[in-house]
């Protein structure tokens, strides 16, 4: 690396999370053209198939070098390459995320969270984010690129406030959470009945934090902020499992909520299973990492609608669904590649598809 000007990166959250499109290189001595680079690592796609189609443009502008390209995925490896160049994430000094500005930066009652807020005077309708597994931590900026999910709310519903909490990891990696898991067995196996809940001090939604997101919210609704009737909940994955142990700590609080393809465990099934008199659309992929995910979800759904329960809805995309997102079985793909693929299958719902957004806003809280 020889460049001696600073580097910095602008990206965006894109469907399979954030992704880079240009950077800025100060003072840079040579000139350089699109054809000189190498690209290694950069691609569009999450099973990492599809390669970027490279430099699109090199610019001069003010006296730097503005580099332009095929958007890829902003992962740990990429790495761009020409004479005397080379940019990846450790020569990068600066990156600015689309929209990131948006979200306000919180820390309160032991909970870090980015917030979207309207300029509105009177209640608006707020909306809670909660993300899935790989997005852990306490550098409250995780939860905004590890995946689609609350920029690209605040993006649609400008007039609602977005809550994207981060749940805590207590030190604990994702490779180190799949290795407790690992340790009772299939990590993507349905145990239900063992202890595999998730609980304080645990890497995720445990009840404690759920409950204490809740009472932000009820903050915010006390200080006139809020619409009352209006609060609803999303999540994917780990998330989707954190929706449905939100709404049990919480029942009263939501209008709505949308589990995308929920973890089912222990915990998750028997509180789907016994799901309060609140609207609900579960979502997931026709086959899913989680294998017996969706026969645990349809055993609870017609336990529910059994009872007389209202407004339980449940869909699995078809393989031509999600392949109009570029989340393709292909034959190239390992069975487990396939599965994690299509694990993304909340691109549909924040795509709107089958109207779920809509579905979801629509609902009030009955008194």
């Amino acid at each position: 690396m020889s460049t001696s000007g600073k580097i910095t990166a602008y990206t965006f959250i894109g469907d399979f999370g954030q992704m880079m499109e240009s950077v800025r290189i100060e003072s840079l001595t040579q000139k350089i053209n699109p054809e000189d680079f190498m690209l290694k690592e950069c691609y569009v796609d999450f099973c990492t198939t599809i390669p970027s189609k490279g430099v699109l443009s090199v610019e001069i502008s003010e006296g730097d070098t503005l580099i332009t390209f095929d958007p890829f995925l902003y992962h740990p490896d990429f790495s761009i390459e020409a004479e005397g160049v080379t940019i990846n994430k450790n020569t990068i000094t600066k990156v600015i995320l689309k929209n990131e500005e948006l979200f306000g930066s919180y820390n309160e009652s032991d909970v870090v969270y980015r917030m979207y807020e309207p300029k509105a005077k009177s209640p608006r309708p707020l909306i809670l984010f909660l993300h899935g597994g790989g997005e852990c931590g306490t550098d409250n900026l995780l939860q905004l690129t590890g995946t689609l999910g609350a920029i690209k709310l605040a993006e649609r519903f400008p007039d609602m406030f977005v809550m994207a909490p981060q749940a805590p990891d207590y030190g604990m990696s994702m490779q180190e959470m799949f290795a407790k898991m690992k340790a009772h067995g299939d990590p993507f196996r349905v145990s239900i009945g063992a202890d595999t809940d998730i609980g304080t001090g645990d890497r995720g939604w445990n009840r404690d934090y759920a409950g204490r997101v809740c009472d932000l919210i009820r903050k915010l609704i006390a200080e006139g902020k809020v619409d009352v009737e209006r609060v609803y909940v999303i999540g994917m994955s780990m998330g989707g499992a954190g929706v449905i142990t939100a709404v049990s700590v919480a029942p009263d609080l939501f209008a709505a909520a949308v589990p995308i393809c929920p973890s089912m465990n222990g915990d998750s099934y028997p509180l789907l299973a016994n799901w309060p008199s609140v609207p609900v659309y579960i979502a997931s992929a026709y086959i899913d990492h989680q294998a017996g995910r969706h026969a645990y979800i349809l055993r609870a759904c017609s336990k529910l609608w059994t009872e007389g329960k209202k407004d339980v809805n449940f869909t699995l995309f078809t393989p031509e669904e999600l392949e109009k997102y570029n989340i393709v079985a292909s034959p190239n793909l390992t069975e487990a590649q396939i599965r994690g693929t299509n694990h993304n299958s909340w691109v549909l719902v924040l795509h709107n598809e089958y109207g779920i957004l809509d579905w979801m806003i629509s609902h009030r809280k009955k008194s």
